[in-house]
């Protein structure tokens, strides 16, 4: 079974909500300059090195993903840079623990 992970907004809002992540078409095409892409048009799987991220069916704007690492060997390197880049907070879902990347 994969390792799961949530992944969310570092920045939170007045209420102390978390931002939206972005528009579902914000998100796939970001992640698309990282190699991480659906399968086919309009998918909610989006795969990249060792790694599927989930996106929430007809959510948008999307506050929230599931991470899913595919390969442990090589996973946790684009897991890093994708959280810098986008600010995002990466949960383990089975521990509660938050990656720092």
């Amino acid at each position: 079974m994969s390792k799961q992970f949530v992944i969310q907004s570092r920045t939170e809002e007045q209420g102390g909500q978390r931002t939206p992540l972005g528009t579902r078409d914000e998100i796939v095409q970001e992640l698309a300059k990282f190699n991480t892409r659906a399968e086919v048009d309009g998918g909610t799987m989006l795969w990249g090195p060792g790694i599927r991220i989930e996106l929430p069916p007809e959510e948008n704007p999307v506050r929230q993903m599931l991470l899913h690492i595919v390969e442990e060997e090589i996973a946790w390197l684009p897991i890093v840079r994708l959280a810098k880049q986008f600010d995002w907070s990466v949960m383990d879902i089975e521990t509660g623990r938050e990656l720092q990347p």
